[in-house]
């Protein structure tokens, strides 16, 4: 039983590393685009610099909440 909840709890970092690790990609993405200039509409590159904010924040709580447990 103990050997099974280890498991699990190592499986489930491994899963919020990876979500960390998605948002940070998004980020970057979000970033690329919102610094493209003309080569994007100006409500994407809006869009996408308001994302970089909202992927930053989520990044800093899951962090803290990680560093809780």
């Amino acid at each position: 039983m103990r050997r099974l909840q280890a498991e699990a709890k190592t499986l489930a970092k491994d899963h919020i590393r990876a979500l960390n690790q998605a948002i940070v990609d998004v980020e970057t993405l979000a970033a690329e685009i919102a610094d493209g200039g003309d080569a994007y509409p100006p409500g994407v590159r809006d869009l996408a610099r308001r994302l970089v904010e909202d992927c930053e924040a989520r990044v800093q709580t899951l962090e803290a909440i990680v560093a809780r447990t």
